[in-house]
Parts: structure tokens; sequence; C-alpha cells
């Protein structure tokens, strides 16, 4: 019997292959509490390098697999979570007790009073967490259906296959990456937390901006 780490994208990846990539990005795209435990970014592109891996420990995949799966998973699992929110309404995420849960929809709210529908769908798909939470965000706040449905089709494409083509470019170019999977996935983890930060120092900067107006 195979010990499979549902957290670990190498053990994921040798245990299931593509259908990995497929189950586990439509999960993370949508399936709210259950997603934020998954790995999105950090298996795609490892998802991708191995495609490209000539002869090393890891399994070989087929490129064309591999991006047909996170194709499927990203958008089915995108809009199956905006029928979640749709369906259960914002009492389904607020009675939720994950600190993650909570600030990933206030994120998710921000995001789409920020941008607008369709830029939040897309720049959302790109950012941890908050592209769990999204799409049943999205679903609670009454987006159209329509609207909803091209633009996370639209984020879902982009951020998925282009995770999937760095990883190939990168293990084509570079002989022997493969072995070194586990640098490259904490590479891309502090890469995808950089949208985060950024938002957290403007959040701070705003309510020093306020408080020296109230001050004043």
């Amino acid at each position: 019997m195979i010990a499979v780490n549902p957290t670990d994208s190498a053990s994921l990846l040798a245990a299931f292959g593509a259908l990995g990539v497929l189950g586990v990005i439509f999960a993370e795209s949508g399936l709210l509490v259950v997603g934020f435990f998954l790995p999105g970014d950090t298996l795609l592109f490892p998802a991708g390098v191995l495609c490209a891996a000539g002869d090393g420990q890891g399994p070989r995949l087929e490129l064309w697999q591999v991006m047909l799966c996170a194709a499927v998973g990203s958008v089915v699992g995108g809009q199956v979570g905006y029928l979640l929110g749709r369906h259960g309404g914002r009492p389904l995420l607020e009675r939720s007790s994950s600190r993650r849960v909570k600030a990933g929809t206030a994120r998710a709210e921000q995001l789409l009073a920020r941008y607008g529908y369709g830029k939040a769908l897309v720049i959302g798909r790109f950012v941890p967490m908050v592209r769990t939470v999204l799409h049943p965000a999205a679903g609670a706040l009454g987006v159209p259906v329509r609207t909803f449905t091209f633009w996370q089709t639209v984020g879902g494409l982009l951020w998925s296959q282009s995770f999937v083509l760095a990883g190939y470019l990168l293990g084509s170019s570079v002989s022997h990456v493969d072995d070194y999977l586990l640098p490259l996935v904490a590479v891309i983890v502090a890469l995808s937390l950089l949208p985060l930060l950024a938002e957290a120092r403007r959040a701070r900067r705003l309510r020093r901006d306020d408080e020296r107006r109230r001050d004043g």
C-alpha cells in the first residue's frame, strides 16, 4: 500500500500522476477548508518540471496530460466553488471557524470591490488562499453567472497553464533539474507569498494614513 501525503506535491505526483493534478487543483480552486491545505502553485510547477525530466528519480509525466488535467481541475473546481457560494450564500462562509477562511473571504471581497469582477477573478487565481475562497465568495456576493464563468475560466487557464509551462521550460533547459524539486518548491512558495505581503503592506499604509488624517 502506497502512503500518500496530500499536502506534498512529490508524493501526489508519484502516486497519481496527472490525475493527482486534476484532483488537487479541483479542490484547491473552490472547496474552502480542504483547498487551503493542498498544494496549488507548488504542484503545477513541479509537474511541469517532471514532464521534461529525463532519467530522474521522479515520475515521468506527459505534458499534454498534465496541462489538460490542470485546466479541467482549475475551471471545474472554480465553477463548483461558485455554485457552493451561490446556493450556500454568505452564511456558508460566516459559519466557518477557520481563520484562514475568514481572512481569505475578507481579501476576496476587497479584491472584487477594488478591481471589479473580471480583473479580480484573474488576479485572484495567482494569490494563495484567496483563490480557494474567491469563487465561493463570488457566488455568495451574487456575481452574474456568465460574467463569473468567463473570467474564472480565463484566470484558471492562465494560472494553471503558465505554471505548468514554466516548470516544463525550466526542466527542458536545465539537466537533472528534477533532482532539485524541493528547493524549487520552496522558491515557488516564497514567490507565491509576495502578493499577500504586498497587500498586507498596502493595508498597513492605508491604516496609517487614516490614523494621521484623524489625528490631524
